[in-house]
């Protein structure tokens, strides 16, 4: 071979050598495109913290709401616990505890051992009942709402079928009182067929004086269902007031009433 040839694959490339590439290429992707790739990539990675960003606030809106409504319902359960130790002090300064039977009841004043105000009424057998005319014997006052609570009525009826019974416990007479005019009370009684004398008290004035209108539905504008016992020197004996809450009672079995006077005024 000449030294031509010689020096012109020396100054050339070895036989079998590849071209060699300019500046700028290369294996992979221009250079431009390896700088876009990491800046589309970081899109979705930062829509996805921003979207548990905005779950994070609305968990934390959430729990506040929570809190919120747990803190009115405390205090509105303190005003129900204040409202309801407010009633228990009021009856508790205007009667004794409710009896444990079946039928409860609370004792106004004038209770037992105290004298019974006196009265002087238009009834409906005729004429007008004292309390004196009872001096001597044990006569059992029964205050009732009247002619608009039937259940009242009933009661005088179940107390005149059980006089044998009363009278065995010492009581030997009955009067109810009610606020109606004794025009209506007395029509009412006797359709009913009642012997014991129904007492017509309108200005509510006896009512007011032994308390009787102060434990029924209809408020201190009616009695409500209470029982006294007058003794025979004029001092009551024993009370009861089965009218009030929480039960309103407007009928009474004979045979309860009997069991709670046995047990006396203040049932255990």
């Amino acid at each position: 071979m000449s030294g031509k040839s010689r020096t012109g694959q020396r100054q050339g490339q070895a036989p079998g050598q590849r071209p060699s590439r300019s500046a700028g290429q290369g294996n992979g992707p221009p250079a431009a495109q390896r700088q876009a790739t990491p800046s589309a990539q970081r899109k979705p990675a930062l829509a996805h913290e921003r979207a548990k960003l905005a779950a994070a606030q609305q968990a934390q809106r959430r729990a506040g709401r929570r809190r919120k409504i747990g803190v009115w319902a405390a205090i509105a359960a303190g005003v129900a616990a204040a409202v309801a130790g407010l009633f228990v002090i009021f009856s508790s300064s205007n009667a004794s505890h409710p009896g444990a039977g079946a039928y409860p009841y609370q004792v106004a004043s004038p209770g037992q051992g105290r004298a019974a105000p006196g009265f002087t009424l238009a009834a409906s057998t005729g004429g007008k009942i004292s309390l004196s005319q009872y001096r001597g014997k044990s006569v059992l006052l029964f205050f009732q709402e009247g002619l608009t609570c039937q259940p009242c009525w009933d009661q005088i009826s179940d107390l005149q079928r059980h006089a044998a019974q009363l009278r065995a416990a010492g009581i030997t007479s009955m009067v109810s009182i009610t606020s109606d005019p004794i025009g209506a009370v007395t029509q009412k009684a006797r359709d009913m067929h009642l012997a014991i004398p129904v007492l017509s008290d309108p200005g509510l004035a006896i009512s007011q004086a032994y308390h009787a209108n102060q434990y029924g539905m209809m408020g201190s504008s009616r009695d409500g269902h209470t029982f006294i016992v007058v003794g025979p020197g004029g001092m009551i004996s024993w009370r009861a007031d089965y009218g009030g809450a929480p039960k309103y009672t407007m009928f009474l079995p004979t045979a309860a009433m009997l069991a709670d006077m046995k047990a006396g005024e203040h049932p255990s």
